[in-house]
């Protein structure tokens, strides 16, 4: 049975920045930040972290308080931004996720960094959020192998039973991606269609890797289809 995991931005759409220009419109709205300072990275990264980071670097307290008050901020904003953002679904993606979704034995899930609330408005806005059946996100974790492990679990809540790491399929666009495919024993995906290059994709040792899931007749070899 391929349990076949997606990371969302630059792997299953390109939103645009959308994200980004959310979290630091929401700096702005809930914090009063005047000056915006780009020192926080988000590629591959949890909502959780980023929105720690973000308040760090600007000098506000980063309780669990202020953590909730800039997610429920980016949360707002996160729609707006995506309509003026525009972005696109990645290349080849609509053609996989037809192949394979609802074929026998087929779980499609995510693993991404976004809060749950946002992965699923970030898919909606693209029509892909219905795709996926279970998943593991960012909204309790910093660090990306934990939400790798929270998506076994979920997998294994929804199939009723413990499945064989040996059948899960990581699909990532970041070293990080396929960091927590390892993390869990899974398999790494690597997709060069986010920021990072292929030389810097191939140098993590992804089991497959592609410059776009255009042509993913190798990803369909490997899991039988």
């Amino acid at each position: 049975m391929p349990i076949i995991l997606f990371d969302i931005d630059g792997t299953l759409v390109r939103s645009g920045g959308a994200g980004k220009a959310a979290m630091e419109a929401a700096l702005v709205a809930a914090f009063g930040v005047a000056e915006l300072r780009d020192e926080v990275p988000y590629s591959g990264r949890t909502d959780t972290a980023i929105t720690r980071d973000l308040l760090r670097v600007h000098g506000i307290d980063a309780t669990p308080a202020n953590q909730q008050t800039l997610r429920d901020a980016y949360l707002a904003q996160l729609p707006g931004s995506l309509a003026l953002k525009g972005g696109t679904v990645c290349p080849g993606v609509p053609e996989l996720l037809a192949a394979v979704a609802g074929a026998p034995g087929v779980v499609l899930g995510l693993l991404t960094g976004n809060v749950r609330t946002g992965a699923r408005t970030k898919l909606a806005h693209f029509g892909l959020w219905d795709f996926f059946a279970c998943g593991g996100f960012g909204d309790d974790h910093f660090d990306r192998d934990d939400v790798a492990r929270s998506a076994l679990a979920s997998v294994h809540a929804h199939v009723g039973r413990a499945v064989d790491p040996a059948d899960v399929w990581v699909i990532g666009d970041t070293p990080l991606d396929v960091s927590c495919a390892r993390a869990i024993g899974a398999n790494a995906v690597a997709v060069a269609t986010g920021w990072h290059t292929m030389d810097e994709l191939a140098g993590h040792k992804p089991d497959l890797i592609f410059d776009d899931l255009s042509d993913h007749s190798r990803l369909l070899t490997a899991w039988g289809r």
